[in-house]
């Protein structure tokens, strides 16, 4: 099992937008095809930085939760034109976490 980091700066004053996307439609339509989001969060001396954690069982169910949320027809039509309207996507990180034997989040 893996962590998937995503940190993310929205475009200037577009944060609030951002989370309300996420929370009403990113999130439970990845939910729906059974992506683990973690946690959602919001930087609190960061006006423009958001931050969620996904949690996947292994590589291959990684690859094939990509391909069921990334080549569908209502994440290219519906969400990906509000990641380029919303997010700097130069500006995305994303780290893959492995957690230690004593880490809450298993």
């Amino acid at each position: 099992m893996f962590f998937e980091l995503r940190q993310y700066k929205t475009k200037p004053g577009k944060r609030d937008e951002w989370v309300k996307v996420m929370e009403t439609e990113v999130i439970p339509f990845q939910a729906s095809l059974g992506m683990v989001i973690v946690g959602s969060f919001v930087a609190e001396e960061d006006d423009d930085q958001y931050v969620w954690i996904r949690r996947f069982e292994s590589e291959e169910e990684r690859k094939e939760q990509y391909k069921a949320v990334y080549l569908s027809e209502q994440w290219k039509n519906d969400m990906a034109p509000k990641v380029d309207e919303l997010l700097e996507k130069e500006k995305m990180l994303v780290t893959r976490l492995i957690a230690t034997p004593k880490s809450v989040l298993q």
